[in-house]
């Protein structure tokens, strides 16, 4: 069991909200939040490489805010126009894969994650997209997501495993046809994305999908907190593979007010056999049960 890395962070580290339960106070020269957040976890998802194409110099800034962790390492989300548009060019992913070869030589490159839509199904298209995007990023250690439970067969993960691909577990609400939680295996690599279960707000994003809408109702449906319970299911569940993987990835993405930071920092207490955990005090003030595992 203590052969398995076991890499447990957060979808993101940059939100004002994480103020006071994480963060003491804004960032500054003198109080980053990247250097703060390495601190304390070993791992982070990239998601604003989703949204944007991030320049090199921003990339290394990443890189020397980490140093002090020599096992910090960051999986990065592939932007939309390869996952969502699909519509990109040769240009765009040698600009996206320059990125990614200044955290692997820097020796702090988790995987890529590939993030599709509900929409995107199991189809014998969406696989011959699939072959052609996985030869683009051939090399690279790579994480498909997707959330139609159609990819719930023996074909998908046949596919997956021979493609050297890891299929990424996802625990979210239940609705529709949306795939569940689960653990098959594709390699030897374990990735799990937690979004939460608030399931009435994720019914309404699904009824506003497309039409304009703030921060706070774009990330209504990933305000949820974990209650010790289902934290302990989800470990059991990850505990039932630990004799066939290599290593873990555990993102926690129910963001909103830092719940995402306190569930982390549970699972890791639980993961790690239960022996107690440094977690900064002003976390544990927010939310007091981590007092039970927290290093005094």
């Amino acid at each position: 069991m203590s052969e398995v890395s076991l890499n447990i962070g957060t979808a993101g580290w940059s939100y004002k909200d994480w103020i006071p339960g994480f963060y003491s106070k804004a960032q500054s020269k003198e109080f980053d939040w990247l250097t703060f957040y390495a601190g304390y976890f070993n791992t982070v998802e990239v998601n604003s490489t989703y949204y944007s194409y991030v320049k090199a110099d921003i990339v290394k800034n990443w890189i020397n805010k980490v140093a002090d962790n020599k096992d910090f390492l960051f999986t990065v989300k592939l932007h939309q126009d390869f996952t969502h548009r699909r519509i990109y060019t040769k240009e765009q992913a040698v600009f996206f894969e320059y990125n990614l070869d200044l955290l692997r030589r820097a020796e702090r490159f988790g995987g890529l994650l590939m993030q599709f839509p509900y929409s995107f199904g199991f189809t014998s298209a969406n696989m011959e997209y699939l072959n052609k995007l996985f030869e683009v990023f051939e090399g690279y250690t790579k994480c498909l997501e997707v959330r139609h439970s159609t990819w719930n067969n023996k074909e998908a993960i046949q596919f997956l495993k021979e493609s050297n691909v890891s299929l990424c577990t996802i625990d979210q609400p239940k609705i529709g046809s949306a795939i569940t939680f689960n653990t098959d295996l594709t390699t030897d690599t374990l990735y799990i994305r937690c979004h939460g279960r608030n399931e009435q707000a994720w019914v309404n994003s699904i009824k506003n999908y497309g039409n304009t809408q703030t921060y706070n109702e774009q990330n209504e449906r990933y305000k949820y907190f974990y209650s010790p319970g289902e934290l302990v299911e989800i470990e059991r569940q990850i505990r039932e593979v630990y004799d066939k993987i290599r290593q873990v990835f555990i993102i926690m993405n129910n963001h909103p007010f830092g719940y995402a930071v306190a569930n982390a920092f549970e699972l890791m207490y639980l993961l790690k056999d239960r022996i107690k955990i440094n977690i900064p005090e002003i976390t544990v003030k927010t939310f007091t049960r981590l007092a039970k595992i927290a290093v005094n």
